[in-house]
């Protein structure tokens, strides 16, 4: 029996490169935020104690699959003989910056989780998941986040309820290029979280945009000049979507996006889309839809 799964794109409302570790890993500042466009993972169990990727993904070997690593980094903790077959829907671009790649990782970890009847808590699929990657984490966190150090350190934040317009530029963007490029802006201040947290563990961008100007976004993407600068097609989406509102672009991108009020006024934008161009419309989530897959 194949059980189907959703796995949920994220954005960056901003992301701050604000320093950089002795082992060479950037310090960020980020918030999170995961929306209703989604891979779906199809999960069939098996009895033989092997983890089998039923399909392929170009340029992509079997081994390095974070979906495959994910489910044989939880058999650790799984009966013996818990195995599972894999098969990917791909919705979301690769190398985009909506982290379709760690998103199905998460919910690898998250549905095995239920279904081998592992039952691990939150905190515990967390750790698995930074041995995965640095945004696989926030993916089983689960919920609109804060996130600090590499990206691990999450604490809750509230954001308001905001339908977006994601274009997809057609280019994949090389995370680890971007990160190493010596143009790349490292020292941008940090954000000074307690007084928008103070005695609740939990951040509001509400306070948070009182930080900088008038924007109806917080912050922005440090990333952005440098693929700017380097990838035409990125600059060229920012550009249209900026006549409507503050575009801006999500982790390494390429994929830029703009928020608004309701669903109405982002399906009126994605109508005037060029013929050149594409994108789609998406809700943002207060929480994963298998949030509740953790044992707490």
């Amino acid at each position: 029996m194949s059980h189907a799964y959703p796995a949920p794109a994220k954005l960056n409302l901003f992301l701050h490169v604000i320093g950089r570790r002795t082992d060479g890993y950037h310090l960020l500042q980020s918030v999170f935020r995961l929306i209703d466009r989604a891979d779906t993972v199809h999960l069939e169990l098996r009895g033989d104690g092997r983890v089998v990727r039923e399909d392929d993904l170009p340029g992509v070997p079997e081994d390095r699959d974070l979906s495959v690593r994910a489910a044989r980094l939880l058999q650790a903790h799984a009966p013996a003989g818990a195995g599972v077959s894999i098969r990917l829907d791909k919705a979301l671009p690769m190398g985009g910056g909506l982290g379709g790649g760690s998103s199905d990782a998460a919910t690898v970890l998250l549905a095995l989780n239920r279904l081998w009847q592992v039952n691990l808590p939150r905190e515990t699929l967390q750790k698995l998941a930074l041995q995965l990657g640095a945004d696989v984490p926030v993916f089983v966190f689960g919920q609109t986040a804060f996130a600090e150090g590499v990206g691990e350190i999450l604490r809750p934040a509230s954001a308001p309820p905001a339908w977006y317009v994601v274009l997809t530029p057609p280019v994949q963007v090389p995370t680890a290029a971007i990160f190493a490029a010596p143009e790349l802006t490292r020292n941008t201040p940090a954000l000074k979280m307690a007084p928008f947290s103070a005695g609740m563990g939990h951040t509001t961008l509400h306070g948070l945009r009182s930080v900088e100007s008038r924007s109806p976004l917080a912050g922005h993407n440090d990333l952005q000049p440098v693929v700017v600068s380097r990838y035409p097609e990125v600059a060229r989406h920012l550009e249209w979507l900026a006549q409507f509102g503050e575009a801006r672009m999500t982790g390494s991108g390429a994929c830029v996006f703009a928020a608004f009020g309701t669903e109405e006024a982002a399906q009126g934008v994605l109508r005037q889309l060029p013929e050149t161009m594409q994108g789609f419309v998406a809700q943002g989530l207060d929480r994963h839809p298998l949030y509740d897959f953790c044992a707490g």
